[in-house]
């Protein structure tokens, strides 16, 4: 990639709801800090700015324990405008590399190694981790349709990088597309963009439920970074 601005978004304007905790999962404590804190380092290392997209209730006076260099935005209801209210913050970037906040054990090793991957002409390269289950295609009554050759398949995780051009490309579309993307690569593919995955460790956990939250703990605890 060019030299140019980098800028590292942290999407973390989620409600929560399958969590359980009563208040936006972004800033459910994990292992001493809020969730979201756990991301603002390893962007920051390797971005020259880093925008949270935090819940609109959330994005004041909470925002500012993340810190002076962090820039907040209030988040949108889904969590592609979210992004679409951060990169409106850096409308100019030559990159950008998106971070879920519900991912705390990802690290600046992995975001540098996302951020190589678009060398070689690339719109984006993600984290991502080979399918190690049999997956299976299954109607709504339950019953199995198919198996699914896992050999191609890949989870998808953050971080994400993206050349700016075309994230902003990928972007421009109705609100419905936002809604529906479960992530921004998969518009940068509807929009003809050359998408690669980088490998991810095991560690890269996202935290979708309390036994989620107990595994990042451990995981982080063990790594040492535990807040006291």
């Amino acid at each position: 990639m060019a030299a140019g601005e980098l800028v590292g978004i942290i999407a973390a304007a989620g409600t929560g709801e399958r969590l359980g905790m009563g208040t936006p999962k972004a800033l459910v404590a994990c292992a001493g800090r809020q969730l979201v804190e756990w991301s603002v380092a390893p962007l920051a290392e390797a971005c020259d700015r880093v925008i949270v997209a935090l819940p609109p209730p959330a994005a004041g006076e909470p925002g500012r324990s993340l810190g002076a260099a962090v820039e907040v935005v209030a988040g949108g209801r889904s969590r592609s405008e979210s992004v679409v209210a951060a990169v409106r913050v850096a409308p100019g970037a030559e990159g950008y590399v998106i971070q879920d906040a519900a991912r705390p054990l990802v690290t600046s090793e992995l975001v540098e190694r996302c951020i190589a991957g678009l060398a070689g002409g690339w719109d984006a390269a993600v984290a991502a981790a080979p399918v190690i289950d049999t997956v299976k295609e299954v109607a709504e009554d339950g019953r199995v349709l198919r198996t699914l050759e896992r050999s191609a398949l890949w989870a998808v995780q953050t971080p994400q990088a993206f050349r700016g051009e075309a994230l902003r490309r990928a972007l421009d579309v109705g609100a419905d597309r936002l809604a529906a993307a479960t992530d921004d690569a998969a518009l940068v593919e509807a929009a003809g963009g050359r998408v690669r995955v980088v490998r991810a460790p095991a560690e890269n956990v996202k935290v979708t439920s309390r036994v989620d939250l107990a595994t990042a703990e451990a995981l982080l605890a063990a790594r040492g970074e535990a807040a006291c």
